[in-house]
């Protein structure tokens, strides 16, 4: 079944109002290597602008590399940007952790109101244990006034282990939970959503600019929850 058939169907049957994301509606955004600058990024108070991806084609920790990605250092006017990584594996080598530090630090030197690291990786709930293991270390590496960021998946909130997402307290400041892949919102993303409270940590919710959502009340009322942050995607 094509994703968009889904999603409709999903909606039908629910009883839910499904309405498009307009980014126009929000002021916190992600901004990722090869999309276009557009007018609702005038309205930003807060950016998740990436800077590169961590790979390791051979998984070997001495073969990890940084690679370049987004726009260069500069002086953005947001009054919070937080430097993202796109990480694909979490071993990590020395020269890598310079290079990320060090970029960061360049950031800051330019004048932008630098909030701090978020770290984007796909952590499956049974590696969750590694996963914390790894951001613990990274928190020790960054200065006390720099925060760390997280993306999320939908399923920690029921299936992650409880004790690995405990360990994440005083660790992470924000979990960003995404409710989307590729250009598509998670056809059933509803029904994680009254679990993500659980998690006991500050999250927001990540939104994908033209997919599907329906704001649900509790959000509201969670005093986890601290509002959305919307991938934006070249528009046609």
């Amino acid at each position: 079944m094509p994703v968009l058939a889904g999603l409709l169907l999903a909606g039908l049957s629910s009883g839910m109002a499904w309405a498009a994301v307009d980014a126009r509606d929000h002021d916190a955004f992600w901004l990722w290597s090869g999309v276009a600058t557009q007018p609702v990024l005038d309205q930003a108070k807060t950016l998740y602008v990436l800077q590169g991806q961590i790979s390791a084609p051979r998984q070997d920790r001495q073969t990890a590399v940084l690679i370049a990605q987004g726009m260069s250092v500069r002086r953005l006017p947001q009054a919070q940007v937080w430097i993202v990584y796109r990480a694909h594996t979490l071993r990590w080598p020395e020269p890598v952790y310079k290079q990320v530090l060090g970029q960061v630090q360049r950031w800051r030197d330019a004048g932008t109101a630098v909030a701090g690291v978020q770290i984007d990786f796909d952590a499956r709930t049974r590696y969750l244990h590694d996963y914390v293991a790894f951001l613990k270390d990274l928190r020790q590496r960054l200065k006390p006034e720099l925060k760390l960021s997280v993306t999320g998946l939908m399923d920690w909130s029921s299936n992650g282990d409880s004790q690995a997402i405990g360990e994440l307290k005083g660790v992470v400041d924000e979990v960003v939970v995404q409710t989307y892949q590729g250009r598509h919102s998670i056809p059933d993303y509803a029904a994680y959503l009254p679990r993500i409270s659980r998690l006991g940590l500050p999250f927001r919710i990540g939104l994908v600019q033209g997919g599907e959502w329906q704001p649900p009340g509790y959000l509201r009322d969670s005093p986890w929850f601290r509002g959305y942050v919307v991938f934006l995607l070249n528009q046609k």
